[in-house]
């Protein structure tokens, strides 16, 4: 699994977990599994995520060492 500053960086913007799910069309369900390192998204939806915080994917997401 991969650890990743995605719940800092989308509260540095404003969104909420939904907002954030609606901007990349996925549930904020999805958006919460990842913020909390349950879930590591897929290729497209990482550069997606990388590119709403104007961001490179290694800037929000790493590896768990």
């Amino acid at each position: 699994m991969m650890r990743n500053n995605l719940a800092h960086l989308r509260k540095e913007r404003g969104y909420s977990q939904e907002k954030l799910g609606e901007l990349l069309g996925v549930s904020r369900q999805t958006i919460i599994s990842i913020e909390k390192g349950r879930f590591d998204p897929s290729l497209p939806l990482a550069f997606a995520i990388a590119k709403i915080f104007g961001r490179k994917i290694e800037e929000i997401f790493f590896p768990d060492n």
